[in-house]
């Protein structure tokens, strides 16, 4: 198969894919709140009335995810994160006013939407105030951007070379990772994951 045909196949399966996806139905009336595990963490890029750290059970963030466009490129795609089974993963619900939800929900869809590779779902997340339910993405396993687990070494070489519109994978991993600690949100996997980048990155010329 020649390139150009590859490249045709793979977008006719991320519009697929997308028109594929049920749109979530909004709380009619009602403020709703969505979970931010990513970059939504250090730029939401919504408007919203409140935010409270946040833990999802179930699920946890990997990078499992190609990108071809925001963090990479078809010939040297990067990573970013998705919510893969398993585990926890703790971030930041932000809750979005009832007047702001179809454009809210519309700036997420374009964002996150693309190519299809998340699944949107209602998630029940679990917060000092008691229990909420959030809107957000989870990785869809079936995506041909979906990766699976890859070892460290193997990310850490997609997170160097990965380089796109919105800048450089290890940027990303960087911003998350100082956010985290910021809100004192740590995670230890994470943190690995950037030492083990900043040190490669030392040892070049």
């Amino acid at each position: 198969m020649v390139q150009d045909d590859h490249e045709f196949l793979t977008l006719r399966h991320a519009v697929n894919a997308v028109q594929d996806k049920p749109r979530l139905e909004l709380p009619e009336g009602e403020d709703f709140w969505v979970f931010g595990y990513g970059s939504l963490i250090w730029n939401p890029g919504f408007p919203h009335v409140e935010v409270r750290p946040a833990r999802l059970f179930g699920y946890h963030r990997r990078f499992c995810v190609l990108s071809h466009r925001y963090r990479g490129t078809p010939d040297a795609p990067g990573l970013v994160f998705g919510l893969d089974r398993g585990g926890s993963c703790r971030g930041l619900a932000y809750r979005v006013p009832a007047a702001e939800g179809p454009e809210v929900m519309d700036y997420l869809y374009a964002r996150e939407m693309i190519t299809g590779v998340y699944d949107p779902t209602w998630i029940s997340l679990d917060t000092e105030a008691g229990a909420i339910t959030a809107a957000t993405f989870i990785v869809d396993r079936s995506h041909l951007q979906y990766t699976g687990r890859l070892d460290d070494s193997k990310v850490v070489d997609m997170i160097l070379q990965g380089c796109g519109a919105r800048g450089t994978c290890i940027e990303y991993l960087r911003n998350t990772v100082h956010h985290l600690e910021a809100l004192d949100l740590h995670d230890v996997a994470l943190h690995r994951l950037l030492k083990l980048a900043e040190s490669r990155l030392a040892e070049q010329p």
